[in-house]
């Protein structure tokens, strides 16, 4: 279902002393539709729900609710050690990235059309660009690239001036998710 590498494998341990009948608890807790948001929780087992799907990852019990666990077979559970610290990071092949996507129909291209006339223009004097990977149930998916990946103001830029410009020219859209990885890529400005 879900495997671990040696390094989380140890971490996850680690952490597990600190609690008597320690178990990790995994789950799936909203984010977008290609950036879900992971919940890794030590619990005591005795916390588990009766429906929940548990099963040994090597020296801990592992407790997933029934939703998450479908979404998460065949992902593999690693930790990675960076510069100011680490962190866990998950593998999952049941979520498309964005780079995988092509948005298509009237209403995507008419967001496309705002993003190339009006929006990149813009932001293309500060070396960047944005990119459309995704129109769902209203709400535009943007990756930012170049100078606007790992931007400290791209939340900014994102909510004052995508946001808005798109909303203003394409009613339909009611929110605008930037689903960038600003922390890795060729040319972002905030490096760990």
């Amino acid at each position: 279902m879900l495997a671990f590498t040696e390094a989380a494998r140890a971490m996850i341990l680690a952490y597990g002393e600190y609690v008597d009948n320690a178990a990790l608890r995994v789950a799936i807790a909203g984010g977008s539709p290609f950036a879900p948001r992971y919940e890794l929780t030590i619990i005591d087992e005795s916390e588990r729900e009766a429906d929940d799907v548990v099963f040994d990852g090597g020296g801990f019990m592992v407790v997933v609710d029934p939703a998450s666990a479908a979404r998460l077979e065949g992902a593999t559970i690693d930790y990675i050690e960076a510069p100011g610290g680490g962190g866990f990071e998950i593998r999952n092949p049941n979520f498309a990235t964005p780079e995988a996507l092509r948005p298509t129909g009237p209403l995507a291209e008419r967001v496309k059309q705002v993003i190339e006339e009006r929006i990149n223009p813009g932001v293309a004097s500060h070396g960047g660009s944005i990119e459309l990977v995704a129109v769902e149930d209203g709400v535009a998916y943007i990756t930012m690239h170049g100078g606007c990946q790992g931007c400290a103001m791209s939340k900014l830029t994102l909510r004052q001036g995508v946001e808005r410009m798109i909303r203003e020219a394409v009613p339909e859209i009611e929110s605008v998710q930037d689903v960038t990885d600003h922390l890795s890529g060729a040319n972002p400005y905030y490096r760990r």
